[in-house]
């Protein structure tokens, strides 16, 4: 995976790349912003009539930007761990992007609304054929929490070790916790394939 979360002894703190993706209006831009300890770089332009028939806004009566590129933040940890953020663009048509916005990714946040759960298959599909640990964001928008962790696994046929996280994307301690527990299953992954010493 190329780097190792633990200590490397030089002093610096470890700097990793963490991917947050999901479908189109899941709430990407939205946590990125509310976790991000810097002015987050954002790339977001208005909805055109020219996306009328091509973005599915059903169920999006509010939203009128979407992020065209990426979105970027940072967030310290603690004084060993430094998260840079990459919030992937949510439309199909520009998933041609994701295969460059993974290089150097540990991990990755598939953030996903149980409203239209639907729109997340594609993200948590692109993450497990590429063998990248990630862990599952429930953005429950205006606090509404409509189906159980159980139901929401099965629904996404969910592996029993990827974590799943309630939150709410506009908070910026539920979206820290969100990325710690990205953090913890990166440790208990690399910990599962670290190669055991020789006697």
């Amino acid at each position: 995976m190329g780097y190792a979360i633990s200590d490397h002894g030089d002093g610096a703190p470890l700097a990793v790349k963490i991917l947050i993706a999901g479908g189109f209006g899941v709430g990407k831009t939205t946590l990125v912003g509310a976790v991000s300890e810097v002015t987050p770089l954002r790339t977001e332009e208005y909805l055109t009539h020219a996306s009328v028939g091509v973005d599915d806004l059903e169920g999006l009566s509010g939203k009128s930007t979407t992020t065209v590129a990426l979105d970027f933040g940072r967030i310290t940890l603690n004084s060993q761990l430094v998260l840079y953020l990459f919030g992937t663009p949510g439309q199909e048509r520009f998933w041609f992007m994701w295969n460059d916005l993974v290089n150097g990714a540990m991990g990755a946040i598939v953030l996903v609304d149980t409203r239209r759960l639907d729109v997340s298959f594609a993200s948590i599909d692109f993450f497990e054929s590429r063998g990248i640990p990630f862990v599952i964001g429930v953005n429950c928008f205006h606090g509404v929490k409509d189906r159980t962790q159980e139901e929401i696994r099965k629904a996404l046929d969910l592996d029993p070790q990827v974590p799943l996280v309630l939150c709410d994307a506009r908070d910026r301690a539920a979206g820290r916790d969100v990325l710690l527990a990205l953090v913890d299953h990166l440790m208990a992954v690399q910990s599962r394939v670290a190669p055991h010493p020789v006697a």
